[in-house]
Formats: C-alpha cells, sequence, structure tokens
C-alpha cells in the first residue's frame, strides 16, 4: 500500500509539472502565432518569472524524490527549445 502511494504522488507531482510546462509552453505559442517581438520587456519578465517558478517546482519535487532529475531537466529543455524557435521566428520576421 505504501509504494503504490509513493508511485502516485510521484505521478501526480510529474502530471502537475507537466501542466504548468504546458501553460508556459502556451504563452509561447501565443507569441509565435502573432510574431510579437519576443524582447518586449513585459513578455521577458513574464516568461522569465513563469520559468524560474517551474524550475523551482521542479527542483523542490527533485529533493522530494518524486521525480528524477533527468525528467524535470528534460521538462526544461523542451522549453527552452521552444523560446529558441521563437526567437529564430522572430529574427526571420
Amino acid at each position: 500500500m505504501a509504494s503504490e502511494m509513493i508511485v502516485n504522488h510521484q505521478e501526480k507531482a510529474y502530471a502537475l509539472l507537466q501542466a504548468d510546462a504546458e501553460k508556459i509552453l502556451k504563452l509561447i505559442k501565443v507569441q509565435m502565432d502573432n510574431l510579437t517581438m519576443p524582447q518586449c520587456p513585459l513578455y521577458e519578465e513574464v516568461l522569465d518569472t513563469q520559468m524560474f517558478g517551474l524550475s523551482r517546482e521542479i527542483d523542490f519535487a527533485v529533493r522530494l524524490g518524486l521525480i528524477d532529475g533527468r525528467d524535470g531537466k528534460a521538462i526544461l529543455d523542451q522549453l527552452e527549445s521552444e523560446l529558441s524557435a521563437l526567437h529564430d521566428a522572430s529574427l526571420r520576421k
């Protein structure tokens, strides 16, 4: 029973982190669809704050042993890849 509870908490933690990452990804996608300048100070501040918050959530979950550090890094790497695509798209515009 205890191991099932641990697995359930791990799955729930990963799902919550993925949901937060999806919110940030939606923000990035909206920006890409509109090709608004990514250098916009408000956009940069919001995105930086969101990314920092997610990285802290991931760090906390890793420290609790709820997710593996590699999984957390993969979540952040995917978002950083999307940010890079946004930046490239804005330069092409």
